[in-house]
């Protein structure tokens, strides 16, 4: 962990960008932050004008690196959140599927099990789950697997979340369906209800917001799409400011010009980059599982063998790359998307999301291409460049 300066870097900061400075980092937090030249007794390592970002934060993500949430394995899950950082990523939601009940409590109860004994300074730290499915529409199942779709009950997701400790974050439902508005009324003040697997209309998903739900799962895809004379889903997640929305900035996912639409409808403090990865994240072309269906993944894509898309291979530093890219817009505003918007709606800003003083040193430094050079958790430094 150490005590010791970044110097010489681009920080992005929550109040501004400063082009030249450091950050001073003492026992695992940051503990000032100034301008030009460091002048005090510390160690310094020297970023050589690279762009110094909060560590990224994934509310969406499957798996990766040969691994899943839904194995229910605990070296695997390890192996996941070490690889993670190599991308960047220094908090996520491990995120499980449409399967049998008991496949998801194994799920939950391991992610619980590692949870309690992760590594807070050599990998990505799980900050809770994010249940997607089984309580979504049989009409929009993606990827998922429409065998085990089940509707909403107050009783099955008291279970669900007695299993997973009370670390059940977000959930992904259809608000159209039987028992979706008990359940909202239910758990709206501990769950962060987010519509995704859907066919509701706009009126629903309105009334769905109105009432408690708050984000939208990956935009644009398995949901309502909008028409002029029926906005659908994507219509309410653009023009509603009580939603917040996910978005996988892939170019595969959804078309560039979608995006910087997006983009410019929700504004950089209500949009989530996410990768919605699967096990084949930094692996070969293959096949590979992905909850009991056989995915076939070729150059960036992962397929079913029907052809649906079945998550994605993106790492968090390719979907920033990308949002430059997409949006047009630059780093002083894009951050945010990436960390703290995530960290505010998982009440955990007080510590994580942004380069503040006071808060972790879980930090990403990136070159101009977004690569990632080094990431630090805690203060503790991983150089991959």
């Amino acid at each position: 962990m150490g005590n010791y300066v970044l110097t010489n870097g681009i920080f992005y900061t929550e109040n501004e960008t400063i082009r030249h400075g450091y950050l001073v980092i003492q026992d695992g937090e940051i503990t000032e932050i100034g301008h030009g030249n460091y002048e005090g007794n510390l160690d310094t390592v020297d970023v050589k004008g690279a762009n110094v970002l909060p560590g990224f934060i994934d509310i969406h993500i499957h798996g990766g690196y040969g691994e899943d949430a839904m194995d229910a394995n605990y070296d695997g899950l390890k192996h996941l959140a070490e690889s993670l950082m190599s991308e960047g990523t220094t908090s996520f939601l491990a995120t499980t599927m449409t399967q049998s009940n008991d496949n998801i409590e194994s799920a939950l109860s391991n992610i619980v099990k590692y949870s309690k004994d992760q590594d807070d300074y050599n990998a990505a730290e799980i900050a809770g789950v994010h249940l997607e499915g089984p309580f979504i529409s049989e009409h929009k199942v993606g990827a998922q697997n429409p065998k085990y779709v089940q509707r909403p009950h107050v009783e099955q997701i008291e279970r669900l979340q007695q299993v997973a400790e009370g670390n059940i974050k977000v959930m992904t439902f259809a608000p159209e369906v039987e028992g979706a508005k008990e359940a909202l009324a239910r758990f709206k003040d501990e769950i962060i209800f987010s519509i995704g697997h859907t066919v509701a209309t706009f009126d629903e998903a309105m009334e769905a917001v109105a009432h408690g739900a708050k984000h939208i799962t990956h935009l644009y895809n398995a949901a309502t799409r909008f028409v002029h004379r029926d906005p659908g889903v994507v219509g309410a997640a653009w023009v509603n400011e009580g939603l917040h929305t996910e978005l996988i900035s892939d170019g595969i996912h959804t078309h560039p010009s979608a995006v910087k639409i997006a983009y410019k409808q929700k504004g950089n403090e209500h949009f989530y980059l996410i990768t919605d990865a699967m096990r084949a994240k930094g692996m070969s072309d293959g096949e590979y599982d992905l909850g009991g269906q056989k995915v076939i993944v070729k150059g960036s894509e992962a397929r079913l063998a029907s052809g649906a898309l079945a998550g994605s291979i993106l790492k968090m530093n390719e979907g920033l790359r990308n949002l430059i890219e997409f949006t047009g817009d630059s780093l002083d505003h894009l951050w945010r998307v990436t960390s703290l918007n995530q960290a505010i709606a998982l009440n955990i800003a007080h510590k994580k999301g942004s380069i503040k003083i006071g808060k972790d040193a879980d930090i990403v430094v990136l070159d101009n291409d977004m690569e990632v050079l080094t990431t630090i958790k805690k203060g503790t430094i991983h150089n991959y460049k």
